[in-house]
């Protein structure tokens, strides 16, 4: 590890929730953060709401499965906050549907954003990482990797995720490069909400209906997950690496 290695995080699908979250408490940690996401306007607001706060930021627009936009964006945050050394790699999308009822669209969009995406992103901040000799990868998977209902693309694409964090770790170990997965149960966001309304339910009944399966008797927040985020990027989890840690309330399989 370099004497004092860069204090620069990109995290991605920064535009609301889980992303949004890390994102605010990285800078309260001290890290001048890199906020990337497709929604400019989410990234925008949430970089200056950190500036505003005494921190540093930048909001980044751009699609993570195109690999110069990718490059593009990673080169900017390098320039204008200096290298990346964490990396947080949260963009995804869903496109839920049973298997018989799915397009290869379908298919094709949840593996590309997830894990083409996430590929790009590391391939690009890993040399920022390795020069350094110091770096932390935070990979978003799902409970849904175990398998869920309506959602074969999404299970299969957070599947893959852990695949590839326990690769990262095995390769970029060496250089000071630590990589873990988190694997968030429940979390009430937009995209759960969404959810509920394809549902036919009130957002706060779903809650309410998968609290009561939960053994903490409650819902994930985006800051339960960030919590989680700050201690893996933190110096005091250097030697975790290539885990996968389920934060859903109780235990999964």
């Amino acid at each position: 590890m370099s004497e004092s290695p860069s204090r620069v995080a990109i995290v991605t699908g920064a535009g609301r929730g889980i992303g949004a979250a890390v994102a605010r408490r990285l800078a309260a940690d001290g890290f001048a953060v890199g906020l990337l996401d497709l929604d400019e306007a989410g990234v925008t607001a949430g970089a200056e709401a950190i500036v505003a706060d005494g921190g540093r930021a930048v909001g980044v627009a751009l699609d993570v499965s195109d690999a110069e936009q990718v490059e593009a964006a990673v080169t900017r945050v390098a320039e204008e906050l200096g290298a990346p050394t964490v990396l947080v790699n949260n963009a995804g999308i869903t496109r839920d549907n049973l298997l018989f009822k799915m397009s290869e669209q379908d298919w094709d969009s949840v593996l590309t954003v997830h894990l083409r995406g996430s590929f790009l992103m590391t391939r690009a901040v890993q040399k920022y990482q390795t020069e350094q000799k110091w770096g932390r990868i935070v990979n978003l998977s799902s409970t849904s990797a175990l398998g869920n209902r309506g959602q074969v693309n999404y299970s299969a694409a957070k599947a893959g995720m852990q695949g590839f964090t326990k690769t990262l770790a095995i390769e970029l170990g060496k250089f000071g490069v630590t990589a873990n997965a988190i694997a968030p149960g429940f979390i009430a966001t937009d995209m759960t909400a969404a959810t509920a309304e394809r549902l036919g339910m009130s957002f706060e009944d779903f809650k309410t209906a998968a609290a009561s399966q939960i053994p903490v008797q409650r819902v994930g927040t985006p800051e339960d997950i960030a919590n989680l985020a700050s201690f893996l990027i933190s110096d005091g989890a250097g030697f975790i690496s290539g885990q996968v840690i389920y934060a859903a309330g109780g235990p999964k399989d």
